[in-house]
């Protein structure tokens, strides 16, 4: 019982550092600085 338990908190572990380095990874790849978008309502300037 108290090895399935280890493993159960091992696995949970695991998925959390999974998805907190996911989520870091897509943060870090978000361009940063001025956006230009040219679009049908004009264009729209947007800083980071």
């Amino acid at each position: 019982m108290n090895r399935n338990v280890l493993y159960i908190v091992i696995g949970v572990l695991a998925v959390a550092a999974a998805v907190l380095g996911y989520q870091y990874y897509q943060e870090r790849q978000k361009p940063s600085g001025i956006n230009i978008k040219v679009g049908e309502g004009g264009i729209s300037i947007q800083t980071d």
